[in-house]
């Protein structure tokens, strides 16, 4: 999304409020915008800081072209600051070196503008440390924070925001989108219930890395059929090697949930709603059998308990174990 005609098509609420702001000369000092992966978070903070520095622009719109834009774009822009996690979390040095930062006046203008990727993480100090940018908000100065999880933002920090929430995009126009760039339906329908995002699709259709993580997603549920320890041995030699850096971990975790979903889909014969096994219907039957609908919730449950530890940093080995033993109770 590359003007806010594209950004008002997949987000016509957001689009317009920010857009009306521009035009009457009233942008917040501070934006939060909440949504799910590639629904134009990061988008929309790239056009805001557009429009707020181009000098070539008609009505709302950047051009697009000018050194300014570029820039931005590139996010190499002086008085455009991008705040990003350093390992799993935003700390309070960072915010730090924010605050330095703002102490000195623009380099090209008294603009500034800061952009907080994944706002949820920031550390307690960290908040704290941004809660006073926003308690003492300067009108040449706007903060544009990006979430998926608004909830987690500390109520200080909300409460002193324009919250902006962006709706889900449309699986079926996604799917659609993933057709027409050569995805094979099967693969679509997955790609869209894991992503919002047509390039990181695009990428995992031509990695074997995708293809083999979701062989071992069913190689992990027959063992699970079987009852056997030989589970043990798969998530050591197989899953865990395969499943090496943190955002895999998650992948992996995604798989198998959507994996159990069609399970429980199955059970209460609502067929349109399976995505994963929607190739392998026959494969779907024998492992629906092996598992109770209770049985089911239960591990549904375990998996999501399971993704909210990797991202409290727990341990990745000691996350697949715990889930291992919760499955085969």
């Amino acid at each position: 999304m590359k003007t806010w005609a594209e950004i008002m098509e997949i987000q016509p609420l957001a689009g317009k409020i920010i857009t009306n702001s521009i035009k009457k000369g009233r942008v917040s000092h501070a934006y939060l915008i909440s949504g799910e992966r590639g629904t134009g978070k990061a988008s929309i903070a790239l056009q805001l800081a557009k429009s707020l520095f181009c000098s070539n622009k008609e009505g709302v719109e950047p051009c697009q072209t000018c050194n300014t834009c570029k820039r931005i774009e590139s996010k190499n822009h002086p008085d455009v600051h991008w705040i990003e996690p350093e390992g799993q979390s935003i700390k309070r040095e960072q915010i730090d070196n924010l605050q330095k930062e703002f102490k000195y006046s623009g380099l090209e203008s008294n603009r500034k503008v800061y952009i907080i990727k994944a706002a949820d993480t920031l550390t307690l100090n960290a908040a704290n440390r941004i809660l006073k940018f926003l308690e003492e908000p300067n009108k040449e100065t706007t903060a544009i924070m990006l979430t998926e999880n608004s909830q987690a933002i500390i109520p200080t920090i909300r409460s002193r925001c324009q919250i902006l929430d962006l709706q889900p995009l449309d699986p079926y126009h996604f799917q659609k989108q993933l057709i027409d760039a050569g995805i094979t339906e099967d693969n679509a329908r997955l790609f869209s219930a894991l992503t919002n995002n047509l390039t990181e699709a695009t990428r995992w259709n031509e990695d074997d890395w995708f293809a083999s993580a979701r062989k071992l997603v069913v190689q992990l549920i027959e063992k699970f059929v079987e009852s056997t320890d030989d589970v043990y041995l798969l998530i050591h030699n197989k899953w865990l090697p395969h499943f090496k850096e943190r955002n895999q971990q998650e992948h992996g975790l995604d798989l198998l949930l959507l994996a159990f979903k069609d399970m429980m889909m199955a059970h209460i014969g609502y067929e349109d709603a399976i995505v994963f096994f929607y190739k392998s219907k026959e494969k779907l039957e024998d492992f629906m059998m092996a598992f109770s609908q209770a049985k089911i919730l239960m591990i549904l449950n375990a998996i999501l308990a399971a993704k909210q530890k990797l991202k409290q940093n727990v341990h990745p080995t000691l996350v697949m174990e715990q889930l291992t033993l919760q499955i085969q109770r």
